[in-house]
């Protein structure tokens, strides 16, 4: 059957060539050699570049990914990738994904193959097995994966017809793989990977052998459904990772242990910062020590905007539908907001600002000298996110953002982009978070004409640049209105987060009809610049908790020092230092509780709280404290009034220690 069917690809250096002639390549250093057309790339590389064939796992002919086995019948540009490259990771986490499959076929060979796409750091298979597996079964499959890994099984990639795929699938038993062979469109390439016994529908590419594979780890096992489905077929979802060291799949592990002991959902509530409730889907209750530290990150943003000459202002939550017409959200954005029909009109929760501060512009006439106009706003807004798509403060419906709108003149576009990024760097480096910068253009979905669009891309591009800031294209990612710069931010852990975006909108002034009167008294359209910077104050409180690990610096903390007395007697003085320390602005409290003193002081360490004030006999008649940092350890016994002069300049300053790692 298959030898009529199926052409086999070549299987590495000593592969036939595959059609006579050459062929002409441009090399990874930018020089040109020609050889032979067939000539796989593993057989390439090994020509020019013995210590990178050593690691490479897949190359690429002017962008295509294709197997280093692979005959080459064209010439063009060719490069290498290593598991160091996001492709090529890639690569080698699919390959990963056939490894285990063909383990758990090995184990169960009446298991029937669904998919197994390579993600961004793990991977997944779906197979349908007739009995669920656990935890423990996961050690089976990694020994049977070893084994193969062992074998060093050649990976082959094979291109069959639409009548050889349905045959081979249909003997080898795979209903899933059959369905998507005939789901295919006509004239597509059908191919096939073959190691050893096992055989995948695939599109590929993958590494050379399964001897590549050498450093993996299974993660977990989930129930799934086919294709997302939750009325179809039931199926079990094993998830994993791969890396080529053990040093990278350590390194991994530890991060991804990490990142579960520092996450938001587990932490927020064990430092009694927030909760939720299933009556308020999406929406926050936060208690008093996160609404503390949500009031002093709004408060640090507040002053640095207003020292930077915005306006704080305060707009209404619910506008009649007219206005997400005129402002396109309507068009746009319907799906994603609050909708309510009251006395035979529709009503709608604002998702966003910018209407509503157009509405203010326009309220009187503006002269050019009235530019830039600032305008800043944290009143709540609310957004439908998919109930599927709620995650802790990460994804909510109930929102505050540092949000802020600029109308400016044309020319001002430059400065007044600086000032923002200057406003970006001031505020993140208070956090010690790295950042790069998106530059993210036009979707497909967009408002306007084209020229339009061109004008504001050449204007954000240009102001950019001058700011001498690198920055990487975001092709199709800009907002709907207008181009966008969007700032990935990079926390204790090493992983990035979107947080602040910066836009420029050439279409709002338009659609409201907005106006200033310039220097020889024509009207003229303003420009409006979109920004926020921390963005939702909800996301960016979760991203932090997870920086810090619930370890505030002194001023983001909610109770910055708690007084413990040594015993009952030395609790009217700690009372009389809390009050002291209070009305000089310090958030104290006092652990009056009947406890042992390593208790107590054992519980501030788990609350991570900055300073603990021990008080006994000796402090009570000294007027002194015993202090004990969190990040320095024991101090030793101080006048209470040096402390409290030392925690407020710690506090004033926002000294922000190292985030833990």
């Amino acid at each position: 059957m298959e030898a009529s069917h199926v052409r086999p690809e070549a299987d590495g250096m000593g592969a036939e060539q595959a059609a006579e002639g050459s062929i002409r390549l441009q090399l990874p250093d930018g020089s040109e050699r020609s050889f032979p057309a067939g000539v796989t790339a593993a057989q390439v590389l090994a020509a020019t570049d013995r210590e990178l064939a050593r690691e490479a796992l897949v190359a690429r002919l002017d962008g295509e990914l294709v197997d280093l086995g692979r005959p080459l019948e064209r010439g063009g540009r060719i490069d290498f990738l290593t598991a160091r490259d996001p492709e090529g990771r890639k690569v080698l986490l699919h390959s990963a994904a056939h490894l285990t499959a063909q383990a758990v076929k090995r184990l169960w060979p009446e298991a029937r193959l669904g998919v197994g796409p390579a993600q961004e750091e793990t991977y997944y298979y779906d197979i349908e097995l007739p009995e669920p597996l656990g935890a423990e079964d996961l050690p089976r499959i990694e020994e049977a994966m070893r084994d193969i890994v062992s074998e060093d099984l050649l990976i082959r990639r094979e291109v069959l017809t639409r009548e050889a795929a349905l045959e081979l699938f249909t003997l080898r038993e795979e209903p899933y793989k059959l369905e998507i062979i005939r789901e295919l469109p006509e004239g597509a390439t059908i191919t096939a990977y073959r190691q050893g016994e096992f055989v995948d529908l695939c599109r590929g590419p993958h590494v050379p052998s399964t001897g590549v594979v050498r450093a993996f780890k299974l993660l977990g096992v989930a129930g799934s459904y086919w294709r997302g489905d939750e009325h179809g077929p039931r199926m079990q979802r094993i998830t994993g990772t791969a890396f080529r060291s053990a040093d990278e799949l350590e390194h991994f592990l530890w991060l991804r242990e990490e990142a579960r002991r520092r996450d938001h959902r587990k932490l927020g509530p064990e430092l009694d910062l927030f909760s939720f409730h299933e009556e308020a889907p999406g929406f926050v209750f936060w208690h008093p020590k996160g609404w503390t530290l949500y009031r002093q990150l709004e408060a640090f943003s507040r002053e640095l905007q207003l020292a930077a000459g915005y306006r704080e202002v305060r707009t209404p939550q619910v506008f009649r539908a007219d206005l997400w017409k005129v402002s396109g959200h309507w068009e746009h954005y319907r799906e994603n907001m609050f909708l309510m029909e009251r006395e035979e009109e529709v009503l709608g929760l604002k998702p966003m600002n910018c209407p509503a501060h157009c509405l203010l512009y326009k309220e009187k006439t503006r002269s050019y000298r009235d530019l830039p106009l600032r305008l800043m706003e944290y009143e709540g807004l609310a957004r439908f996110e998919r109930s599927g798509t709620l995650h802790g403060l990460l994804r909510v419906r109930g929102m505050h953002q540092d949000d802020a709108h600029l109308f400016i003149r044309e020319d001002q576009i430059q400065e007044e982009i600086a000032r923002v990024l200057e406003l970006v760097e001031r505020e993140y480096s208070t956090f010690g978070m790295p950042y790069r910068i998106l530059f993210s253009t036009r979707p497909e979905d967009y408002m306007g004409d084209l020229a339009t669009w061109e004008r504001a891309e050449a204007a954000l591009r240009a102001a950019l640049e001058a700011s001498g800031r690198p920055y990487r294209i975001n092709e199709g990612d800009g907002a709907f209105y207008g181009p966008k710069l969007d700032f990935m931010v990079t926390d204790a852990l090493g992983r990035e987060w979107q947080c602040a975006t910066v836009q420029l909108d050439f279409q709002l002034p338009e659609r409201f009809d907005l106006t200033y009167v310039d220097e020889q008294g024509e009207l003229r359209r303003p420009v409006i610049i979109h920004r926020a910077i921390l963005g939702t104050l909800e996301r960016f409180i979760g991203i932090l908790v997870e920086h810090y690990a619930g370890d505030f610096p002194l001023w983001l903390a909610p109770v910055q020092a708690r007084i413990v007395p040594v015993a009952d007697r030395h609790l009217e003085y700690a009372r009389r230092l809390e009050r002291e320390l209070a009305a000089r602005g310090l958030r104290v409290e006092v652990d009056g509780r009947n406890e042992k003193l390593g208790y107590k002081i054992r519980q501030a360490e788990l609350e991570k709280i900055p300073y603990v004030l021990v008080v006994g006999d000796r402090e009570a008649s000294a007027g002194t404290v015993a202090v004990r940092s969190r990040a320095a350890g024991d101090q030793g016994a101080l006048p209470w009034e040096e402390v409290a002069g030392r925690l407020l300049e710690e506090a004033r300053e926002r000294r922000a220690p190292a985030a833990e790692r």
